[in-house]
């Protein structure tokens, strides 16, 4: 895992369209990230809801900074804050 895949991690399920597009939209500026899929690992649900405080996903950690959904201007804002993308 690298340091930049440390920094970001999305928790996703398979089936979610929302997850699939924020992935792609990560993958599109070159943000690397660690993929935490909620069915496959029960644990990696309880880490969502406690960092979220809600039970939806995408739930997006930038260094910290927690985005539910796939909200474009606040994962670009987040990747600028914590130096990711320019």
């Amino acid at each position: 895992m690298t340091d930049q895949e440390n920094k970001v991690k999305i928790y996703t399920a398979t089936w979610c369209a929302f997850c699939h597009a924020a992935k792609e939209y990560l993958d599109k500026l070159g943000v690397k990230y660690s993929d935490l899929d909620v069915e496959q690992d029960i644990n990696y649900g309880r880490e969502a809801v406690e960092k979220s405080g809600q039970r939806g996903i995408p739930v997006i950690d930038i260094d910290g900074d927690i985005i539910v959904g796939f909200d474009r201007p606040k994962i670009d804002s987040a990747l600028k804050a914590h130096g990711l993308i320019s």
